[in-house]
């Protein structure tokens, strides 16, 4: 009877592995089983600034694509960016035309930050990633107090002056993004070593290699969206918040109680005046600052 029913248990053990494997494997199918997309083929021909990419060099365009699939596929990523976008470009654009840079270096600051105001391990900040001594050669206040690379305005100006120096430099804009990225001194150095003049000519680090490239691809999902699966309704985007703009030429003790005297509270003014650093504005120079105060919508 034992061994009966040692055989009886080994029999039904045999079938619920079998069934088992059924089920896993059935799981298994399903789980590898993903939508189907549609792979949407390179652009033939793409430029930055005017300044056509040599689409028909195979690393070229190799690299081109590595970076459309990328970016294509970060679909969370590119959505917020591209919501962003709606709020930041209409204060970035009139101030590169105001600098006569051209409008695709908008895009720049798009793969610099996503147009948020993060901080790098390096310690670069701010929509345009100025780290603090280069910001200040570029006209921007940084302390304990005030950092104006988190103000756009001013950060967008100083990237226009930046941009405006290297294109002097290396007498093209394609050059001038590579080296806000790799540093005048660092891709000069490699055009004198290589004994080549074009962006696309050089070997670079990885990251400045990528560069351009990246700009390239986010210009071209930016401006045809939809065709790259992102169909974003207009209410769905981040829309201008109006403000009104106040000086102060005065140190303001506490920016909580400052706050709630302009009909807001602190951390409205903080994201709405993100230059604003500490709990309090010390200003002994009576420097004139100009403040952001929401007057609806936030």
């Amino acid at each position: 009877m034992k061994g009966m029913k040692r055989i009886r248990n080994v029999a039904i053990a045999a079938v619920l592995i079998g069934l088992s494997g059924v089920f896993v494997y059935s799981t298994s199918k399903k789980v590898i089983v993903t939508e189907k997309r549609e792979v949407v083929a390179l652009p033939l021909e793409i430029d930055f600034a005017g300044e056509k990419a040599p689409l028909n060099i195979a690393d070229v365009r190799e690299r081109l694509d590595r970076e459309m699939v990328i970016n294509t596929n970060l679909h969370s990523t590119t959505t917020l960016i591209l919501k962003r976008a709606n709020r930041a470009f209409p204060i970035i654009e009139p101030i590169l035309k105001k600098y006569g840079v051209p409008d695709d270096f908008k895009y720049l600051a798009v793969i610099e930050s996503g147009l948020a105001n993060v901080v790098s391990p390096a310690g670069a900040r701010g929509v345009w990633q100025f780290m603090p001594e280069t910001a200040k050669e570029h006209g921007m206040e940084v302390n304990d107090f005030v950092d104006e690379r988190y103000h756009l305005e001013k950060s967008t100006e100083a990237a226009c002056r930046y941009l405006l120096a290297a294109k002097n430099k290396f007498g093209n804009w394609t050059l001038a993004a590579a080296a806000y990225n790799g540093g005048s001194g660092g891709v000069n150095k490699q055009i004198t070593n290589q004994q080549v003049t074009d962006y696309y000519d050089l070997l670079l680090t990885e990251e400045t290699s990528r560069y351009v490239f990246r700009i390239l691809a986010l210009k071209e999902i930016m401006k045809n969206s939809a065709k790259y699966g992102f169909e974003i309704p207009n209410e769905q985007l981040y829309h201008p918040i109006e403000v009104k703009k106040i000086e102060i030429d005065s140190t303001i003790t506490d920016l909580a109680i400052f706050a709630k005297e302009q009909g807001i509270n602190y951390k409205i003014l903080k994201i709405h005046n993100p230059w604003l650093r500490d709990k309090k504005l010390e200003n002994k120079s009576k420097k004139v600052y100009t403040l952001e105060i929401p007057i609806e919508g936030y």
